[in-house]
């Protein structure tokens, strides 16, 4: 299934394609500024029935060393299978375009990219008829910016450091440091950031802090992605808010709950449902009676 991180993690290059020449020179790549970029189909699809599809293709144009194709895949986690797969990808690509392919690989934990950049030999040992050889950024090279005023001079290389660094315990400095960043930014350009970094974030821990600077930091945006992060959090915050008043209600009445009961409670984001439970618990002789489907009104 395709996560909102694994979106994000390829597509901000689509909304972003320069980022690509901030990217290469943390990278130590050494590729010449890139003039202009285009984004090309993804499909890859045989006339025989096997689809592939790379998640991100774009056709970069340098001031001095030509065109190449940049292909951006975003990896979660280990897949012996992916050799194989973009090995292909960068063959189709050259004999279709004849433009030299460049593979990046964007990873959120250091253990894929780890894995993900070691070069694969394909053919006989001693005469390989290729080598795979990806481009991967992720927390182990992306750095961590803390700055406002240096995330302010690449918001997109900001952005893909936080998605990159999901998973870091200083995920949040970096986090408030974009906050601030978008302040002094016209909302056209701050949404898609926003939008990328929730995206990026996904289900993790930070998902919450990033939604609670949006909610404060940013409460000045009225675009619709940042009135959604926030409308999310106003209904997460006052699901928490009947979650607390039943456990508080049966705590008081002497009404014990076993551990399913009460994550089931403290995970349940149904207000209406929460506000049934909300009643129940003033008048139930047990827990079980509080999950009790109510019967049909009769005629």
């Amino acid at each position: 299934m395709v996560t909102s991180s694994h979106e994000a993690a390829h597509r901000i290059f689509q909304e972003y394609p320069g980022l690509f020449s901030g990217v290469s020179q943390v990278l130590g790549l050494g590729l010449s500024p890139i003039a202009s970029v285009s984004v090309l189909p993804t499909d890859l699809t045989e006339a025989r029935p096997v689809e592939r599809r790379l998640d991100t293709l774009l056709r970069c144009e340098t001031e001095d060393d030509g065109s190449f194709l940049l292909a951006v895949e975003a990896q979660g986690k280990k897949d012996p299978d992916k050799a194989g797969s973009w090995a292909y990808y960068l063959s189709c690509l050259y004999s279709k375009y004849r433009l030299p392919p460049l593979l990046l690989v964007v990873c959120q934990d250091r253990a894929t990219a780890e894995w993900a950049e070691r070069p694969v030999h394909i053919g006989p040992s001693k005469w390989p008829a290729l080598t795979l050889r990806p481009l991967v950024a992720g927390p182990q090279n992306m750095p961590s910016i803390k700055d406002p005023a240096e995330a302010r001079k690449d918001l997109a290389l900001a952005a893909l450091s936080a998605i990159t660094h999901a998973d870091d315990p200083d995920v949040g400095a970096i986090l408030k440091a974009l906050s601030k960043a978008l302040q002094d930014t016209p909302e056209a350009v701050a949404d898609p950031v926003i939008e990328l970094i929730s995206q990026g974030l996904g289900k993790r821990p930070a998902a919450e802090h990033w939604r609670n600077l949006v909610a404060t930091d940013l409460s000045f945006y009225t675009s619709p992605i940042s009135e959604e992060i926030r409308d999310e959090g106003r209904a997460q915050g006052r699901a928490e808010g009947r979650s607390r008043a039943i456990l508080r209600v049966l705590d008081k009445r002497d009404i014990p709950l076993t551990d399913d009961q009460r994550e089931q409670v403290t995970t349940c984001t149904d207000l209406d449902v929460l506000d049934v439970w909300l009643d129940r618990a003033i008048t139930v002789t047990s827990a079980d009676e509080l999950f009790t489907e109510e019967s049909e009104p009769q005629d």
